[in-house]
């Protein structure tokens, strides 16, 4: 059982054994979420399988690209207050297990609809991860590690964006399988994970016989007004009353929209401006299908980094580390963007492009908390989740139209390095 008998004396959480238990939580969040990313990021991969088979052009892709993104959005916005009212744990299982049902329906598509509408579905799957994971994150971290906790999330998701693109290069360059096995063979990992979290993890430390977390709340006094006291109980409704007035959050939610803009156009297009008609010959001794691991290598580290940076550079100051890593992704984009696909120096100049383009995501969730307490940190994870993929979405079918027309896709680059300078300057308005 999760629940222990109350009556029971709970134990101190300030002793070694309870610390032992919360790296051990965080380390089940972080294994579930490792493996989320083999159900929705693998896209890319199969564009030109489906491209040859159905005849269809890219912009039609980034419609179904961004059908995925659009479902993910909405339920965000409405899981992240499902985990405040009932918990992550449970949520965050199913989401696995559903998820890789609708990746295997995905492979068995014929045509247009038939990918559309089983992608649209499992990207509402999708979203029961990311804002349940966080808020089973936020009762069993205070304020003074946040910046750090989510930094190793983050770090989880840039690790799933490695497993993801390795997996998918596996199944079509090693394996030399179609594309529609790349939808059926990574996501078995997601279906693995999401069950031994369910049996490791714990919603919160009184599950364990730990009394509660006391410093979950807001990072400054300033927001104290936005956290839900102690003792106190919100209808849904309410909670999104108060989180939606929260205009600081709204601001981040903004500048968080354009940051995964660019992360989305990076993760989809980069494979297909590296599986070009020349991408097997090169100068660089590297397959080039290769070299786009060093995109979601440099994302996992980069978000590691950030959270760092903002705890312990920043004082816990988010929009500072959002602003710097979002000004070097414009720079280090707009490099990538004059360098040819087979170069030695695409290693490094992709590497980077994720490393700072992905990186302040660690701040931005961290900002949750921080700004409406840990009660209503899924709600706001939530409406943070859900304008961060609808920018996203409403991206992708514009990148496919400019490939269509120009037939240029190195193109890609310049669109980030111009969401980037919108996400760096919308940030400075989330200052505190």
């Amino acid at each position: 059982m999760d629940r222990i008998n109350t009556s029971k004396v709970l134990l101190d959480n300030d002793t070694p054994v309870f610390r032992k238990n919360q790296w051990r939580i965080l380390l089940a969040v972080m294994f579930c979420y490792f493996f989320f990313y083999t159900g929705r990021q693998t896209f890319g991969f199969a564009i030109p399988g489906i491209k040859e088979e159905f005849g269809l052009s890219s912009a039609t892709l980034g419609w179904i690209s961004a059908s995925l993104l659009w479902a993910y959005a909405i339920g965000q916005a409405i899981n992240g207050n499902l985990a405040d009212k009932y918990g992550g744990r449970k949520i965050m299982t199913a989401g696995a297990v559903l998820s890789c049902g609708a990746n295997w329906v995905v492979s068995f598509s014929t045509g247009f609809l038939s990918l559309l509408i089983p992608w649209a579905a499992n990207g509402y799957l999708q979203s029961l991860g990311w804002a349940p994971g966080s808020r089973l994150l936020s009762n069993w971290w205070g304020v003074s590690e946040r910046g750090k906790v989510y930094g190793f999330y983050v770090f989880a998701a840039g690790c799933a964006s490695i497993l993801s693109f390795v997996t998918s290069i596996i199944v079509v360059d090693v394996l030399q399988l179609e594309w529609r096995w790349i939808f059926r063979l990574p996501v078995l990992l997601m279906l693995a994970g999401g069950i031994l979290f369910f049996i490791i993890a714990r919603e919160r430390p009184e599950d364990l016989g730990f009394k509660p977390l006391q410093n979950t709340g807001v990072a400054n006094e300033a927001d104290q007004s936005n956290a839900l006291a102690d003792g106190t109980e919100e209808t849904s409704l309410q909670r999104y009353k108060a989180v939606l007035k929260n205009l600081k959050l709204i601001i981040a939610a903004v500048a968080l929209g354009f940051q995964n803009a660019a992360r989305y156009g990076l993760i989809i297009w980069v494979p297909v401006h590296f599986l070009g008609a020349d991408w097997k010959t090169g100068d660089a001794g590297i397959n080039p299908l290769w070299i786009t691991v060093a995109l979601p290598v440099g994302m996992a580290v980069g978000a590691l980094s950030n959270g760092w940076v903002s705890d312990k550079l920043f004082g816990s100051k988010r929009y500072l580390a959002i602003m710097l890593y979002m000004g070097l992704g414009a720079l280090t984009s707009l490099w990538m963007w004059t360098l040819p696909v087979s170069s030695t120096a695409a290693l490094g100049a992709l590497f980077l492009c994720g490393f700072f383009v992905y990186g302040p995501a660690s701040s931005f969730w961290a900002l949750c908390p921080d700004l409406v307490g840990s009660k209503r940190a899924g709600t706001a994870t939530g409406i943070l989740n859900f304008s961060s993929y609808l920018f996203a979405g409403l991206a992708e079918p514009i990148i496919g139209l400019v490939f269509d027309t120009t037939g240029n896709t190195s193109l890609i680059f310049m669109i980030v390095a111009i969401s980037c300078v919108c996400s760096a300057t919308v940030a400075l308005f989330i200052r505190r």
